[in-house]
């Protein structure tokens, strides 16, 4: 049987799985000074992102070796961490493509492909973690930690391949930057 806490949250979680993926694709497709705003592109913020992507693997890691150590509350704060630096990932990487133009990659042949293989499963990977990310935490939220573990299960390797191809997919196309 689900927790009251679990119930109190599932209307947030559908809520936040759809609304996150539309409004990044929305805001995407914005770009501020094709719209005549007068906005310097925020050309900084990439490697600044990715570097959060990396922060964010760390902490994953971090986070599991904490838990099979027997370490819950240093779990629970970093993985607490993990979501604050998704959230300002996110934050950031949406507004620097409302102000920079779309970045095209290079690179040509097999590595080409490799690129946009990487690029396609990262995004898809990156939308379809958030249910993921939301249910687990809620979970533990309601101490169904049996239910937490399993899913877990899932979300982690799919949370660390996110982040871990948003940092090579920075560095693969980081040389394209105008």
């Amino acid at each position: 049987m689900k927790s009251s806490v679990e119930t109190k949250y599932n209307k947030w979680i559908v809520v936040l799985s759809i609304a996150i993926p539309l409004v990044v694709a929305l805001l995407f497709g914005v770009n501020l000074r094709k719209l005549g705003y007068d906005v310097k592109p925020l050309s900084f913020l990439p490697p600044i992102y990715a570097t959060i992507n990396g922060i964010t693997a760390i902490v994953l890691v971090i986070a599991v070796w904490a838990i099979k150590n027997g370490k819950q509350k240093l779990h629970e704060n970093l993985m607490k961490v993990a979501i604050g630096l998704s959230v300002g990932f996110l934050g950031m990487y949406v507004a620097y493509h409302m102000t920079a133009d779309s970045t095209k990659f290079g690179g040509e042949g097999a590595i080409k492909y490799i690129y946009y293989f990487i690029l396609i499963t990262h995004i898809c990977l990156s939308v379809i973690i958030i249910p993921f990310v939301l249910v687990t935490f809620v979970r533990a939220l309601a101490q169904r930690f049996d239910k937490h573990r399993k899913i877990a299960r899932i979300t982690f390797p799919m949370w660390l391949y996110v982040a871990v191809t948003g940092v090579i997919v920075y560095l693969m196309i980081s040389p394209y930057y105008s």
